[in-house]
């Protein structure tokens, strides 16, 4: 079953890559989901008065059967920021995500976007949301032109008289002008993917969530949405991104939380992030052999000898104590004692990808 737009710019979508979407006219006023109304978190108010464009506090979904997606989330996304949100396959991001847009409703918490409490607050707060959820849902007997106009129409806050020049421009943006006649059906799912974030762009607007926004886009495609991710936050929009591509996030964002099991493991600024990644430590040298055999000697751990290069961890003290920065000249000094060929010697710097894994203990599934 397809889910058409619930409102504005929000689009979600259960159908998979290729099929042709066929939604059902979407109300001008969706009723928020019918549950216990949750209180909106501490600080939030009614719109300017926050810094946090997103604040969840306690947000908890368990579905019927006992499976628990999200447990107790208490998240910060900071107005401006572009954030990105990791997490392995059943981690509860895209279910965060549906419950951040009203799409349904908490067990318990609450969740605040914009500064008003979500789901009671979606009438008010989706019109300053453009969002692509799960892959966008379209007319496939529309063309991609018309599937935008319909979109338009359907929002309340939109001015008919610049209906068609808003459209035009939101399909120049994303790369798909030449193919705007072309009905959605023959569309690659690439094309769906610029479509669906076309229509997102429709009018400017406070908050960008964007799921998986480059699934299915060829390297080229990728770039240039990165860059259209940076071009809208440097409009002043935050924007708010879910990708299982790690150097994607290291590219685009400022801030980025990582999930696992439905519960948030660390949050904050990518390059703190990366920076919990212990750097480590690599000496290129003919003699990989000798140089493994001195730098154990001198509590270099996890020794990993390679094709003319010795990695090893310093720890977060290096040789009696020191620490490490100041403990690297004195290894140094010893291979070159020991008769070692030193030629590169340094820490690389770790990034969000050895921070990930340190911090979930496996390997990142791109099925998340």
């Amino acid at each position: 079953m397809t889910k058409a737009p619930v409102t504005g710019d929000v689009t979600e979508s259960a159908g998979g890559p290729g099929a042709e979407q066929r939604p059902a006219p979407v109300p001008a006023s969706p009723a928020p989901p019918s549950s216990p109304a949750s209180p909106a978190p501490s600080g939030t108010g009614t719109g300017t008065g926050t810094d946090d464009v997103i604040r969840t506090r306690g947000l908890t979904k368990r579905f019927r059967g006992g499976q628990l997606a999200v447990d107790g989330l208490d998240l910060t996304v900071p107005r401006g920021s572009v954030f990105g949100f990791l997490g392995p396959n059943g981690s509860g991001k895209t279910t965060t995500i549906r419950m951040l847009m009203g799409l349904i409703a908490p067990t318990s918490g609450s969740a605040a976007v914009l500064g008003e409490p979500m789901p009671q607050s979606v009438a008010t707060v989706l019109p300053r949301v453009g969002a692509l959820i799960e892959g966008p849902a379209l007319y496939g007997f529309l063309t991609g032109r018309d599937n935008l106009i319909r979109f338009d129409a359907a929002d309340p806050t939109a001015d008919p008289r610049t209906r068609r020049g808003r459209v035009d421009d939101a399909l120049e943006r994303v790369g798909l002008s030449a193919a705007a006649g072309k009905k959605a059906r023959a569309y690659s799912l690439g094309m769906k993917q610029r479509l669906g974030l076309a229509a997102a762009l429709l009018q400017p607007r406070e908050l960008l969530v964007l799921d998986e926004p480059t699934n299915g886009l060829d390297p080229q495609g990728m770039r240039e949405i990165r860059a259209l991710v940076r071009e809208v936050a440097a409009e002043g929009t935050t924007v708010f991104l879910s990708s299982h591509l790690l150097d994607e996030i290291e590219q685009v964002c400022t801030h980025a939380a990582v999930m696992s099991r439905g519960r948030l493991l660390v949050q904050g600024t990518v390059a703190e992030l990366a920076a919990r990644a212990q750097g480590r430590l690599v000496v290129r040298t003919p003699d990989v052999a000798q140089a493994a055999e001195v730098l154990a000697a001198r509590g270099v751990l996890a020794l990993v000898p390679g094709d003319g290069r010795v990695d090893g961890e310093l720890g977060t003290t290096g040789t009696a104590g020191a620490p490490a920065e100041e403990a690297l000249p004195r290894l140094c000094a010893a291979l070159v004692e020991a008769g070692v060929r030193v030629h590169g010697f340094g820490l690389e710097r770790g990034t969000l990808e050895d921070a990930f894994v340190a911090l979930t203990g496996e390997g990142f599934d791109v099925a998340g």
